[in-house]
């Protein structure tokens, strides 16, 4: 169906034809058609703000893995992927991994988990990127490299135990979102909210112990700090006024600058936001809300006006600003409920919906929402998401971006797993290795929502042939209709 609905990128070899498609579908995006030379690149470009220096201006966005033990521990293959991106040229590393702070948080029975347990194995990751980074880079390569961890919770869907069944825990009550689970979705109190609060702080004095330069207080994709930015219905000192509504991010931030002296704090932000979606009976998405009535939503887009709908989002991040949180990622939505917003792809997960418009018109609303927000705050580091979709065209939009100022760092997430030597083959002038670039087969997610690992099963090869390759190869078979 996708493929009779869109064009592929992949099938858009030049600047002309990747330029057509855009003006014929109306997509606004800009792209240069030629790239810089090794050296002098924008992307190459150091990023100063303050003391920190980061080398370039690629930045490796926080995943959900779905490969760690039972206790919370990395195991070899989260190993792995930290050492991909300690080899992918990166030096940004927002996060590295979303992290739960305490246990009912997990998204899933095998998400890291920081309690002083868990600890030593949770520095080892950041050890080991920078170990292989130096030896991929050079000795001193570490000098301009900048490695935080992402801290989380994530409330309406959590699934922390085994027996993989939701455990949700919602910041308000939702019935279009609650319809999803079995039973009445219990919400937090007040004083439940409180102590979560100083979960948070306590967590990131373990990661400041653990080596980190900075936690990400996680406000994005559906999960509890974002869903409590919209909770407008919710009553109490969390609820109602915007001033309520951004309390949790507040006094986490301000009790980890009292408790945690040193520690950087960063915020990843789902800037924007679309109803609810659900896929039809033709498999599209189609909206599962009326717009006009949707209330539990931060900065909701209504009638195409992206720019009105960053009202909130502007006054968020003055007051990061003016708690001098300098540093803000730029996402959207939910991967759960509105996925061609937040992570547009041509081919949806298993549980997913054919997306609803050309996938490049997600990737040029990201963008926009990212250019608009750095233009109302130039003294703030941006990173820019989004751009994993754009395939071939990646490092064209992406210096375009940076170039102009739209953009700090050019955020990848999805194709760090298919091709985590993308950056650095980029900054090199090396030529693209086609074979590896991310196709947006959405298996990385399928995968983890049948309970097996997270990785890129298509494109390498690792996964192609881990025993959970399979697994996913046989669960993607149709079923077959002879009797």
């Amino acid at each position: 169906m996708s493929d009779a609905r869109y064009q592929r990128v992949a099938a858009m070899k030049t600047a002309d034809a990747f330029a057509q498609h855009l003006a014929a579908e109306g997509i606004s995006l800009g792209f240069d058609r030629e790239l810089s030379p090794a050296g002098s690149s924008p992307l190459a470009r150091p990023f100063q703000i303050a003391d920190i220096r980061v080398g370039n201006r690629f930045c490796v966005l926080p995943m959900e893995g779905w490969d760690g033990t039972a206790d919370g521990e990395p195991s070899d293959l989260t190993l792995r992927r930290w050492q991909n991106f300690g080899r992918s040229g990166a030096k940004l590393i927002w996060g590295g991994e979303a992290v739960a702070v305490r246990h009912d948080g997990r998204a899933n029975p095998r998400q890291l988990l920081v309690t002083p347990q868990t600890l030593p194995a949770i520095a080892r990751l950041r050890q080991q990127l920078i170990k292989t980074h130096r030896e991929r880079f050079g000795s001193d390569a570490d000098a301009d490299l900048y490695i935080g961890l992402q801290l989380t919770h994530s409330g309406r869907f959590s699934k922390p135990n085994l027996h993989e069944r939701p455990e949700p825990i919602a910041a308000v009550t939702n019935p279009t979102l609650d319809a999803r689970f079995t039973g009445t979705v219990p919400t937090f109190t007040d004083d439940e909210l409180e102590q979560l609060i100083d979960d948070f702080i306590a967590a990131a004095r373990l990661a400041r112990d653990a080596g980190y330069a900075f936690v990400d207080i996680k406000h994005c994709h559906g999960y509890l700090g974002h869903e409590l930015l919209g909770a407008h219905d919710r009553p109490g000192p969390f609820g109602g006024t915007l001033e309520n509504r951004t309390r949790f991010m507040r006094e986490i931030i301000d009790g980890i600058r009292a408790q945690a002296p040193g520690l950087r704090i960063v915020v990843r932000l789902s800037a924007f936001d679309l109803v609810p979606h659900r896929r039809s009976a033709d498999g599209m998405g189609v909206p599962a809300a009326d717009a006009g009535a949707y209330r539990a939503a931060f900065g909701l887009i209504r009638n195409g006006d992206l720019d009105g709908a960053l009202a909130e989002a502007r006054q968020v991040l003055q007051m990061l600003q003016d708690r001098e949180v300098r540093w803000v990622c730029v996402t959207a939505g939910s991967p759960y409920y509105c996925p061609h917003a937040q992570r547009p792809a041509l081919f949806p997960p298993s549980d997913g919906y054919e997306p609803p418009e050309d996938p490049l018109h997600g990737v040029a609303r990201l963008l926009d929402a990212t250019r608009l927000l750095k233009a109302a705050f130039p003294q703030m580091a941006i990173v820019g998401t989004g751009y994993s979709y754009l395939q071939e065209w990646l490092p064209h939009v992406a210096q375009h971006q940076v170039r102009e100022g739209h953009t700090d760092f050019v955020g990848l997430g999805r194709m760090m797993l298919a091709y985590p030597e993308l950056p650095a083959d980029v900054l090199s002038g090396a030529p693209l290795k086609r074979k590896n670039i991310c196709r947006t087969f959405s298996d990385c997610t399928t995968g983890p929502r049948l309970g097996l690992v997270s990785g890129c099963f298509p494109l390498d090869p690792h996964y192609l042939n881990h025993p959970d390759g399979a697994r996913l190869r046989d669960a993607k078979k149709p079923v077959s209709n002879e009797r």
